[in-house]
């Protein structure tokens, strides 16, 4: 299926972004009172575009594979138990609940963790990760002190 979505941009100073759009089925729950029906196990078939750019290319002539996008995220999360995931999240700090937020940031931990081994090593400077076909998130992670400023 081809996705055909304008997502909002990211403002860096880099030359070159790239952007890989997937979709991953999972179910969590949100373990907090205030979550509502959401603190009940529930799915969704979540849609991610993940945006990777950078000043070089590597060997290849890429920012980095599309192919390894997708198999950092949709091996790691398509049809699991988000909870499961306890490397990524858990049910006691709100900050590592499976909320569309908390997914979103993890999906950006994750790439750039891949991408601080790559020799050219681009940032991955945003996700946009949708949850249903009205509610999404954005995640765009800081600069780390010494990097560009867009």
């Amino acid at each position: 299926m081809m996705l055909q979505q304008i997502y909002p941009a990211a403002n860096h100073p880099y030359q070159y972004e790239l952007n890989k759009d997937l979709h991953f089925a999972a179910a969590h729950f949100v373990p907090a009172e205030e979550a509502g029906k959401c603190r009940l196990l529930h799915g969704h078939t979540y849609y991610a575009n993940v945006t990777v750019a950078g000043d070089e290319l590597d060997a290849a002539g890429f920012l980095v594979n599309f192919a390894v996008i997708k198999q950092l995220i949709h091996t790691r999360f398509d049809h699991s138990v988000l909870n499961d995931d306890t490397e990524s999240f858990d049910d006691v700090n709100p900050d590592r609940f499976p909320t569309t937020e908390v997914v979103a940031r993890t999906i950006c931990e994750i790439v750039q963790k891949h991408l601080d081994g790559t020799a050219n090593r681009p940032q991955c400077v945003q996700v946009y990760l949708r949850e249903t076909p009205t509610s999404y998130c954005i995640y765009r992670p800081k600069r780390k002190a010494g990097s560009h400023v867009g």
